[in-house]
């Protein structure tokens, strides 16, 4: 191999590795389109206002708050740069926001360097978040934990 074919075949490479590049990062590109869209939109339309959203159906039938409860009005007060409201309306919400971000990221790194996103949670992660997501809402349904209200 000449100095010539190995420059014309290097800069060939790169020329096709660009739009590998971009063919990878597609998916995690329309999910952060899709996700920056969802809360644009719930920045602009104000869940704090009436007639907006519907009304949960956990809550009006029972007057017990799920663990997404207060979640849009998170969404909108993230939005707004006003984390203590954010953290007020939905904690668990904003510490889901803070674990998408992070493993976007991380998705999009190995996107880049062609190498798939694999999340492989055991049982014991699982259970795991099954019993924070359980404690936050007993808590938050409790007289003490009525800080933790929407």
């Amino acid at each position: 191999m000449t100095a010539e074919t190995a420059d014309t075949g290097s800069a060939e490479a790169a020329r096709k590795g660009v739009p590998a590049v971009l063919g990878r990062l597609l998916v995690p590109g329309g999910l952060l389109v899709a996700v920056a869209g969802a809360f644009a939109y719930v920045g602009a339309v104000d869940p704090n206002e009436p007639g907006h959203y519907p009304v949960c159906p956990l809550l009006r039938l029972t007057g017990v708050y799920c663990p997404g409860c207060g979640g849009l009005r998170s969404a909108h007060a993230f939005v707004h740069g006003d984390l203590a409201a954010a953290l007020g309306a939905n904690a668990l919400a904003v510490l889901g926001y803070g674990l998408f971000a992070v493993v976007w990221a991380v998705w999009v790194i190995k996107a880049v360097r062609g190498r798939p996103l694999r999340i492989a949670l055991g049982g014991a992660q699982l259970w795991g978040v099954g019993v924070l997501v359980a404690v936050f809402t007993l808590v938050r349904n409790l007289p003490f934990g009525s800080w933790l209200h929407p």
